[in-house]
C-alpha cells in the first residue's frame, strides 16, 4: 500500500506521541503499586498498634476487661481495623460488632459516621495475630482491614484525571501531528514536484524558501541549482547561434569563392587559395575552441602534476609574447622568488597563464604595462596577472567566467571558462578584479 510522505510522518508523529502517553500508565502502575505497598505497611502498623493495646489492657486489668476492650476496639475501627478477639483457650471475647453496640448511643454515632463500619459488608481475609504477656499466650485476635474509603476515592480520581489528561493530550497530539506533518512535508512535496518539472525540461520552475533550517539550506540550493541550469541552457542555445553564425561567414566564403573559381569567375591564383586557407583556420579555431572545452571539462580525471621551479617555467611563458609586446611598445614584467615551486600539470598551468595573459595584453592600449606576481601565501601559490588596460565592464564581471558568456571583445566565450575548469581542477581558486581607472586584475590561488 502506497503511503505518502506526510501520512508517514503523520503516523510517525502519532506512534511517537503514543508511546510518551503511554508511558503515563506505566509510571501510574508503579506509583500504584507503591502506593498499594505503602498501604499495607501503614495497616500492619495499625494492627501491631492495637495489638500492643490490647496487650497493655489485659497487663492493667489483669485480664480481659470488656468495658476496656469495648473502647480499645471502638479506637481499632477508628484506625480502620475491625477485630475478633478470643482468649488463650479460643473462645471468643469481644469483637467490634459488639464493641460498638456497647457503646453509649452518642459515642456509637460518632464512631460509626468516623469510619462507616458495616459488619455485613466488611470484607477480606481476617489475619490472626497472638498475643503475649510475658512469653505466656494470652489470646489471640483476627483483624480485617475496613475499606479504604479515601484512598480508595484518591485512587480513582486519579485514575479519571490521568485518562482525561492522556484522552485530551492524545488529541492535541493528533491535531499537532497534522498540522506539523503539512509543514514539514509541503516544502517537501514541493521539491518533488519541482524535480519533476526541472527533469521534464521546465527549467524556470523555483520553489519557496521557509526559514534557513535544513529544508530551507535544501531549497535554496535547488532554486540555484535550476538557475545555474537555466542560464547553461540559455548560454548553450547562446553557443549554438553563436556557433552557426560564425560558421556560416567562412562557409559562406568558401562556397561562394569556390563556386565563382567554378565557373571561371575568379582566379584560382595563389592570393584566393590563400583566401580559402585563411576562412578555413577561422572554421578550425571555432571547432578548436569547443572541444578545448571539453578537454577542460575532463581535465580533473588526467591531470599529470609534478613539483618543478616557477620562474624558470614563467619566463619560458614570458618569452612567448615577445613579439606581441614590442608590437604593442608595451611592458611585461616578472616578479617571482627564484627559489619558488609548485606542484601542478605543466601544460595545463600553461593553458592557464597564457590565456589569462593574452587576455591582458588585448586590454593594454599602446605603451601599456602587464605585471606577472607569483608568491606563496602558506600552503597555496598565488599567480596574479593585472593590466592597466581597459577593465572589464561591471555588468560582465560576474559573468565571465561562465562558459559561451561573450563579453565585449566577441569570440565564443569560452577562455575564461576553460581558466576556471582548469584551476578548479588543480583544487584552486580563480578571481578577478577589474575597474576602468585601474585595470584589470586575475589571481590563481594554487595548492
Amino acid at each position: 500500500m502506497h503511503c505518502s510522505l506526510r501520512c508517514k510522518s503523520l503516523l510517525l508523529f502519532i506512534l511517537i506521541s503514543a508511546i510518551a502517553l503511554s508511558s503515563a500508565f506505566v509510571l501510574r502502575g508503579l506509583v500504584m503499586r507503591d502506593f498499594a505497598e505503602y498501604l499495607d505497611g501503614e495497616s500492619q502498623d495499625r494492627i501491631q498498634r492495637v495489638v500492643a493495646l490490647l496487650e497493655g489492657g489485659y497487663e492493667q486489668n489483669n485480664g480481659w476487661n470488656r468495658d476496656r476492650l469495648a473502647t480499645d476496639l471502638a479506637w481499632a475501627l477508628q484506625l480502620g481495623i475491625a477485630v475478633h478477639l478470643f482468649d488463650s483457650a479460643g473462645r471468643p471475647v469481644i469483637d467490634s460488632e459488639q464493641a460498638v453496640s456497647a457503646l453509649t448511643p452518642l459515642m456509637r454515632k460518632r464512631v460509626l459516621d468516623a469510619t462507616g463500619y458495616d459488619p455485613q459488608k466488611v470484607k477480606g481475609a481476617s489475619v490472626p495475630y497472638p498475643l503475649y504477656l510475658r512469653v505466656e499466650e494470652i489470646g489471640h485476635l483476627e483483624a480485617q482491614v475496613l475499606e479504604r474509603v479515601k484512598e480508595d476515592y484518591f485512587v480513582r480520581s486519579s485514575s479519571r484525571v490521568l485518562l482525561a489528561s492522556v484522552t485530551i493530550l492524545g488529541l492535541v497530539s493528533v491535531l499537532a501531528g497534522i498540522v506539523a506533518s503539512r509543514r514539514l512535508s509541503r516544502p517537501i512535496l514541493e521539491l518533488v514536484d519541482a524535480s519533476g518539472d526541472i527533469a521534464g525540461g521546465n527549467l524556470s520552475r523555483r520553489v519557496r524558501i521557509s526559514g534557513n533550517d535544513e529544508i530551507g539550506r535544501l531549497s535554496r540550493s535547488f532554486n540555484s541549482m535550476a538557475s545555474g541550469l537555466e542560464a547553461q541552457e540559455k548560454l548553450r542555445r547562446t553557443l549554438l547561434s553563436n556557433a552557426a553564425h560564425e560558421l556560416r561567414t567562412p562557409l559562406a566564403i568558401i562556397s561562394g569563392e569556390l563556386e565563382g573559381m567554378l565557373d571561371g569567375v575568379l582566379p584560382t591564383d595563389r592570393s584566393a587559395l590563400q583566401s580559402l586557407h585563411d576562412e578555413a583556420r577561422r572554421l578550425t579555431a571555432i571547432l578548436d575552441g569547443v572541444d578545448e572545452m571539453s578537454r577542460a571539462e575532463a581535465s580533473v580525471l588526467n591531470l599529470h602534476k609534478e613539483t618543478f621551479l616557477l620562474k624558470p617555467y614563467l619566463t619560458t611563458i614570458v618569452s612567448r609574447f615577445e613579439r606581441t609586446i614590442a608590437e604593442k611598445n608595451a611592458v611585461l614584467i616578472l616578479d617571482c622568488p627564484d627559489a619558488l615551486r609548485i606542484n601542478a600539470d605543466p601544460d595545463r598551468l600553461s593553458q592557464i597563464l597564457i590565456n589569462l595573459i593574452s587576455n591582458s595584453i588585448k586590454a593594454v592600449s599602446f605603451g601599456g604595462q602587464v605585471v606577472i606576481t607569483a608568491s606563496s601565501y602558506g600552503e597555496q601559490i598565488c599567480l596574479e596577472i593585472t593590466d592597466n588596460g581597459c577593465g572589464i565592464l561591471e555588468e560582465d564581471l560576474p559573468h565571465i567566467f561562465e562558459r559561451f558568456y561573450k563579453g565585449k571583445s566577441g569570440g565564443l566565450g569560452l577562455g575564461l571558462a576553460i581558466v576556471q575548469e582548469l584551476v578548479t581542477a588543480h583544487g584552486g581558486t580563480v578571481s578577478v578584479k577589474s575597474s576602468a581607472a585601474s585595470g584589470t586584475s586575475f589571481r590563481v590561488m594554487l595548492p
